[in-house]
This record gives structure tokens, sequence and C-alpha cells, in this order.
């Protein structure tokens, strides 16, 4: 609830969003002598607590993990979190913050105004000199356009409101989507001992041991994760592709869908047609699979490179070779009459909803234009954002460079603001 002071009151900061890079820049902002206003539309961790499967946890490894001034604090450094395990680390990292959050108030609106911006809320309107937008950019998950055309006896699930294969009912699930949420969803349910069907896309992945270390060791210390986004060759390519599958499951381990076909899982192409009692697949599951496997292979050859480069001493592992392949002939699809369907859970990824904000900071494609995180609106940024500078600017690895960054910004320009604010004041004692 916020009171009548927050309302009156023309803040010099407001940050919208209490997960790690909005508690992050409040953060970095009080360490400049700032004390934003953070809103929070729902509790802190709701999205990690309410928006994923119960079995989920994090990819990369715990001591990635470096908000700041409070990195991992736990006794598993090389571990994965859990669900609630990471829950509990943002919300000890609330605490450790001390801001001024104000959960369950909700931003409607926000536009500008000649002193800044203006906020309409849940709780009423605040006024603000500057304002980080931290909600990041993940909102509204985006199902395939046939979903509409599934039988209604069919129980439908976004990624986000699947929790176990005990809540679904009896019967064979169909997955659509092999990138991380669909191939840890697929296994979820596989290792239950479900019939599971996953539509698997162009999803690339990963390893995750790699000649005595994790991938992201290796990577890390080959500077892969502090390399802006600048310096790809196609930095607008870069933001939209699909993350790499692998887990953190089971001490960390790489997700193999060949094996797991071997097993039992039924894969299949990409999701083509959807009749009353049909459902049809591309004939593209082998160069899927390829390509997935290409991929996993330029990352394994680049370590190699740079292990080399770097005279390091590290075991040598066999080079990959796969292990099954998709069956010659026209996958049938599925019988839905045969077999019905007890579910389909659409793992097809989410679309950002900034609809709210009515200030010209977007590309027209509905993303904000920004150089990291600062938009052409005088005291607008984005944080948290996939991509914002590094391929950590939306995870807990990298979300801290980018929040101090725009918290010295942010102190910068106050400062300035508040300098040219004196001298008016001094120009208008004068002229009196």
């Amino acid at each position: 609830m916020l009171n009548s002071a927050h309302h009156s009151d023309l803040h010099q900061v407001v940050v919208i969003g209490a997960g790690q890079a909005g508690l992050s820049v409040s953060q970095a902002l009080q360490q400049h002598g700032i004390r934003p206003l953070v809103l929070e539309k729902n509790r802190i961790g709701h999205a990690w607590d309410q928006q994923r499967w119960d079995s989920f946890c994090l990819v990369t490894p715990n001591w990635q993990c470096q908000l700041p001034d409070f990195p991992y604090d736990g006794d598993q450094p090389q571990g994965f979190m859990a669900k609630a395990e990471i829950v509990a680390f943002l919300r000890r990292f609330a605490q450790h913050v001390g801001a001024d959050v104000h959960e369950g108030v909700a931003v409607q609106r926000l536009s500008q105004t000649g002193s800044g911006y203006r906020l309409l809320t849940s709780e009423g309107e605040v006024r603000a000199q500057q304002v980080v937008v931290a909600t990041g950019g993940y909102h509204t998950p985006r199902r395939h356009p046939l979903a509409e055309r599934l039988p209604t006896s069919v129980l439908q699930l976004d990624a986000r409101d699947y929790r176990n294969a005990g809540s679904l009912p009896e019967g064979p699930v169909l997955v659509v989507g092999s990138g991380q949420s669909g191939s840890q969803i697929a296994e979820d349910l596989f290792l239950t001992g479900r019939t599971v069907h996953l539509s698997v896309g162009s999803a690339p992945r990963s390893p995750r041991m790699y000649r005595g270390r994790d991938v992201v060791d290796w990577l890390d210390r080959m500077g892969y994760y502090a390399m802006p986004i600048s310096e790809h060759d196609d930095p607008r390519s870069v933001r939209a592709k699909t993350n790499h599958y692998l887990t953190g499951r089971d001490g960390g381990r790489e997700i193999d869908l060949r094996r797991r076909a071997i097993e039992g899982l039924h894969l299949h192409g990409r999701l083509a047609m959807i009749s009353s009692d049909r459902i049809r697949f591309a004939d593209d599951l082998s160069r899927n699979l390829d390509q997935a496997d290409a991929v996993y292979c330029r990352i394994r050859s680049s370590i190699d490179s740079w292990i080399e480069k770097q005279g390091i001493e590290a075991p040598s592992e066999a080079p990959y070779s796969p292990c099954w392949q998709p069956p010659d002939g026209q996958d049938p699809g599925l019988d839905l009459t045969g077999e019905p369907l007890a579910a389909v859970i659409w793992c097809t990824g989410y679309r950002s909803d900034f609809s709210w904000i009515d200030v010209p900071v977007f590309d027209g494609s509905g993303q904000p234009a920004h150089d990291r995180g600062v938009t052409q609106s005088n005291g607008l940024y984005f944080l948290g954002l996939p991509w914002l500078h590094t391929w950590g600017s939306g995870r807990f690895c990298g979300v801290k460079d980018d929040a101090l960054y725009l918290a010295r910004l942010i102190s910068l320009r106050l400062k300035r603001r508040d300098a040219s604010q004196e001298r008016l004041e001094c120009t208008a004692l004068l002229g009196s």
C-alpha cells in the first residue's frame, strides 16, 4: 500500500519490478545515496515461485549468481538451485537491499510529464524524475496459431502453468517446442512413466560437462558471457535466438533427445496440422536434431581451440557421434481418435508486453529501442531484458553489471539536474 507521501512527492527514481533486476538497481542506486521507490505488482519471487514447474532448477551453476554485494551464499557453488532455493535466495537479497519495496502495486500506465514521468498505479498516481522498467521481457505466452483447432477435450497449458505429471489427466501428453522449457518438461513427464510426444523445433543444445569442467565454466573463462551484444556480427538475430537446452537436474547433465528416443520418448518434427482427429508434423525432425547437434559440436570445438591456445592441460574426449536417427518415411502423426491426448503443453516462447508504456521509445516491433538500457527519453531506462548488453543481462550472472552502469548514469544525471536547478534559483535571486 502506498501512503499519501508517496503520491504527493516527486520521487527521484521509481523502479518498476522487484525481481533480480529491480532489486539489483535498487541496491546500486543506494550506494550512490539514492533511495528509489520500488513497485512490484505481485510478491518478490513471484515468477520463480508461481510460473515454474515443481522440479525446475537453474541451468547455470550457483556460483554464477552474483548480485550487487550479494554473491551466492550457499554451500554448493557447483550445484544448481531448485525453485524453492531460488525464491529464498531472491528474498534474502531483498532483505539485504532493504529498499522501499511496495508489493501488490501494479503500474497500469507510464507517461511523460514536464517534470519527469507520471505512473498510474493500482494504488493511485506516482510521479518520478526518472524511471527504471525492470519487468523483464517474457510477459505473455506465445502459443502456436494451430492451438485453437485442438478438440476441447484436450487440456491445453502454457509452460508457466505446468507443475508436475500428477496434475495432468491420465493419457499421452504432447509437448510443443524443444527449447529449455520444452525439453525439460518433456523429460519431467517422461521420467514419471508418462507417454510423451515432443515436437522438436530449431532450439540448439549445449554440452554440460566437457574436458573436466562445466561448459559454463569454460565459456566464462573464455569471456563469452562478458561479450557485449554490439560485438556480435548480427545483434538483432542474437536477441531472437532460442536458449540452448540442457539441465541442472540430477546435479547437472546434458539433454540428449536422441538418447531419450531410444528409451521411448516420441520425437516429431515441427507442428504442421491439427484436425478434429489427427495431428501431423513436418518432415524436419532429422534436420532439427542435426542442427542442434551442430551447435553442440561447435561449442565443444571452440573450447578445444581455447584450451590449445592457452596451453591448458585438460582431459581429452571422444568426438560426438549421434546414437539414434529418426526412422525413414513420413511421420504418421498422432491419431486423436485411436489414442486421445490428455494434454498439450505449449513451450513456444513468450512475447513482451509494454503496451502500458505511453512513451515513444519502441522500435516498431514492440521492443524498447535502447543502448544498454538507456532510451532516447531522458530519464527512462530498461533493465533485465535478454541481451540488454550481454548474454547474462537477463540472468543472475550479468544483471549486476548493467545495474551498476545504470545507477552511475542515473546518479550523474540527477546531480546535473540538481546543479542546473541551483543555478536557476541563484539567477532568480540575483534578478530580484
